[in-house]
């Protein structure tokens, strides 16, 4: 199945029943399994500066915009990078690209760590924090390169799995900030305890990972995803879900302390819980998605988050904390489900396609794990563009309000044209055919995708 000492699998067909379960299986569970440890780090990078900026107090000189044009930077290049970094698994292989991206995370933990002090100029702070956002290319090349070793049947689980367990790095980093603050220490102690992490993180996908031969070399898959207008319908409902976990995530403690005159020690008390429970319910989206169908589930998601916000700026205008961080946290919650629900949506609706097409058996499984994986990395890099937008909104928000109540207000009507985009395109009953032949573009639009 292997190039000896290469670590390339020649032949891999997850859809083959008897080939998943002797010896399928146990080599994609294994692969998942360093793909999240990797992942989980990479996101604990990119967020970093959400945690650092709660270090820096009246002696760094910034103000609560400087600090949200900051962490919106940040935001920023971890979505451009996820486009090159998906092009990458097709050019390195999954388990090359792994090690490679694990190895990048030591160049902006080590600037941060020669730079976190007070005197330092803002200009090298945003350098600094540019650096952090390769964190969050690696999501976008560990789903691409996941999607492949999994069959259909299961890859709501599996990217669900994946997908959370590298979201788990946010609140991770914010419970060891915690840690840290409450101990007196500085944040060169946070920094200190990440870069062996990372060098552990890229041996471990060195010795345990692997290359799949038949996604190298397939470049042109990128191309062919980025025609596809469900590859850019999906990009829009997939802000609505992790652009509000990640951007939130970079937020939280920031509007706590802006908002809510929180001390940096209070504000990692609370800041860890929404992304917490965020990332570990993103699996059960994806379970969720596989059983029910993503689209129905992500429908009534942005039912639910659009609640949770209204409430939200009841209790902005209101400043009660208590129920603003209940809230808060529920946006989180509703926010890792979604993500599940709507990475699940990908695989599912190409699959369709190939079907529309005529494909069948390895044929239509190629064509759906060829532009479902391309697309991931599309998708994602998009979706994370929400972060910068929810990050920007605040900014704006507390220069023109005061306080975050307008961001908020926004955040609502987007999730509305989420629920309605997502209605109509795929869950919206397929018009009934007039009598007569259906040409092959008729039976394309004539598609349910109810069920993806």
């Amino acid at each position: 199945m292997k190039v000896p000492g290469g670590r390339w699998i020649q032949h891999w067909d997850p859809e083959d029943e008897a080939f998943w379960e002797e010896t399928g299986e146990k080599t994609a569970n294994r692969n998942l399994l360093f793909s999240v440890l990797s992942e989980h780090i990479g996101f604990s990078v990119w967020t970093l500066w959400s945690v650092l900026v709660l270090f820096m107090g009246p002696e760094y000189g910034l103000t609560p915009a400087d600090k949200f044009l900051l962490t919106s930077v940040v935001t920023l290049v971890g979505a451009v990078v996820r486009v090159p970094y998906t092009f990458a698994v097709a050019i390195f292989g999954g388990r090359n690209w792994t090690i490679i991206s694990a190895s990048l995370l030591l160049i902006p933990t080590t600037a941060a760590f020669v730079v976190m002090e007070p005197g330092t100029s803002y200009s090298t702070f945003l350098l600094v924090g540019l650096l952090a956002g390769i964190g969050g290319g690696n999501f976008a090349s560990s789903m691409t390169n996941i999607n492949a070793f999994f069959p259909l049947r299961k890859k709501g689980w599996a990217l669900g799995l994946n997908a959370g367990g590298g979201n788990i790095g946010v609140p991770v980093i914010q419970l060891a900030a915690l840690a840290i603050i409450g101990a007196s220490g500085g944040p060169r102690v946070l920094l200190g305890i990440y870069i062996p992490l990372i060098v552990v993180a890229a041996v471990l996908s060195a010795l345990f990972m692997d290359n799949i031969a038949s996604v190298k070399n397939d470049t042109g898959a990128a191309k062919d995803a980025a025609r596809d207008g469900h590859t850019w319908i999906m990009s829009f409902l997939y802000v609505g879900t992790f652009g509000s976990f990640i951007g939130y995530s970079f937020a939280f403690g920031q509007v706590l302390q802006s908002g809510f005159g929180r001390t940096p020690l209070q504000a990692a008390y609370l800041t860890f819980i929404g992304p917490l429970l965020g990332s570990l319910i993103r699996p059960v989206g994806g379970r969720l998605a596989d059983r029910w169908g993503g689209a129905r589930i992500t429908l009534w998601n942005y039912v639910a988050m659009g609640a949770a916000t209204a409430v939200l700026i009841v209790a902005s205008m209101q400043k009660s904390l208590g129920m603003f961080v209940a809230a808060f946290v529920v946006l989180f919650v509703l926010s890792g489900l979604g993500n599940g629900s709507t990475f699940k949506m990908i695989p599912g609706i190409f699959q369709a396609k190939a079907a529309a097409q005529g494909l069948t058996g390895e044929a239509a499984a190629s064509y759906g794990r060829r532009l479902s994986g391309a697309s991931m990395g599309l998708i994602g890099a998009v979706g994370a563009l929400g972060g910068v937008g929810i990050n920007l909104a605040f900014r704006q928000s507390f220069l023109s309000y005061g306080s975050g109540t307008g961001a908020f207000v926004a955040f609502l009507a987007f999730y509305a044209v989420c629920f309605a985009l997502t209605w109509a395109v795929y869950l919206r009953r397929p018009a009934v055919p007039a009598p007569g032949p259906v040409t092959a573009t008729e039976e394309n639009t004539q598609l349910s995708y109810a069920r993806v």
